[in-house]
C-alpha cells in the first residue's frame, strides 16, 4: 500500500522560511513525478511545484523565485523549501506523486495527508 507521509509546516512570520518533506513508500518501482499542491480556505487546490525523476521542475508563477522543489530519488522523498513567505501562502499543502508499484503496472496518482502552513505576524 502506497503512503505519502508529509512533515514540516507550521506557523511562520511573513518573510520567514519553512521546509516541507514527503516520503513515499510501498513497494515503489518507479516514480514519474512528485510535487506539491496547496489549498487555501474557500479556494480550489492549486499546483505549487513539481519535479520529474530526471529533475525537471515546474513552478506556479506565484512562488517562482521563492520556493525550491528538490528530490532524493534514492529515498523517494520530495522537499519544498519555502522562502520569503507571504500571508497569501497560507494554505494546506499536499504532496502528490505519480508512481508505479510492484502490484500496479500502470502509473497511478497518490496524495499525502496534507499539512498546514500559516504565514502570519
Amino acid at each position: 500500500q502506497v503512503q505519502l507521509v508529509q512533515s514540516g509546516g507550521g506557523l511562520v512570520q511573513p518573510g520567514g522560511s519553512l521546509r516541507l518533506s514527503c516520503d513515499a513508500s510501498g513497494n515503489i518501482t518507479s516514480i514519474f513525478y512528485m510535487g506539491w499542491y496547496r489549498q487555501a480556505p474557500g479556494k480550489q487546490r492549486e499546483l505549487v511545484a513539481t519535479i520529474t525523476s530526471s529533475g525537471s521542475t515546474n513552478y506556479a508563477d506565484s512562488v517562482k523565485g521563492r520556493f525550491i522543489i528538490s528530490r532524493d530519488n534514492a529515498k523517494n522523498t520530495v522537499y519544498l523549501q519555502m522562502n520569503t513567505l507571504k500571508v497569501e501562502d497560507t494554505a494546506v499543502y499536499y504532496c502528490h506523486a505519480v508512481l508505479r508499484t510492484s502490484a500496479t503496472p500502470t502509473y497511478l496518482a497518490y496524495w499525502g495527508q496534507g499539512t498546514q502552513v500559516t504565514v502570519s505576524s
